[in-house]
């Protein structure tokens, strides 16, 4: 169970940043005009990815494996702060495509 939410966080941060791939790429071929639609599904799977991490946390809290946790911490926290980052800066480069070709 615990390893279904790390695998879980893990498929869910490639997956928003994948999307944002797809929607810059898509935008540069046709012009999409599904950024938005884009945008709320990326920001929502990336916090579905976080809330993973901390259900993962949580559930090792419970277990009372703390060499587990203190092994996984750091690393956990890192890659949740990148996620969240590059899911934010990519939304802004989309949002600023969407702007300019637009203007």
């Amino acid at each position: 169970m615990i390893n279904f939410f790390m695998l879980g966080s893990f498929l869910l941060g490639l997956i928003a940043l994948l999307l944002s791939g797809v929607n810059i790429v898509k935008f540069r071929i046709n012009h999409n005009n599904n950024w938005g639609i884009y945008s709320i599904v990326r920001i929502t799977v990336c916090a579905i990815a976080v809330g993973f991490q901390v259900i993962y946390s949580n559930r090792i809290i419970q277990v009372g494996d703390w060499s587990v946790l203190m092994n996984t911490s750091g690393t956990s926290t890192l890659l949740s702060i990148v996620l969240l980052i590059s899911t934010f800066v990519l939304n802004g480069v989309s949002l600023g495509m969407y702007f300019i070709k637009n203007k």
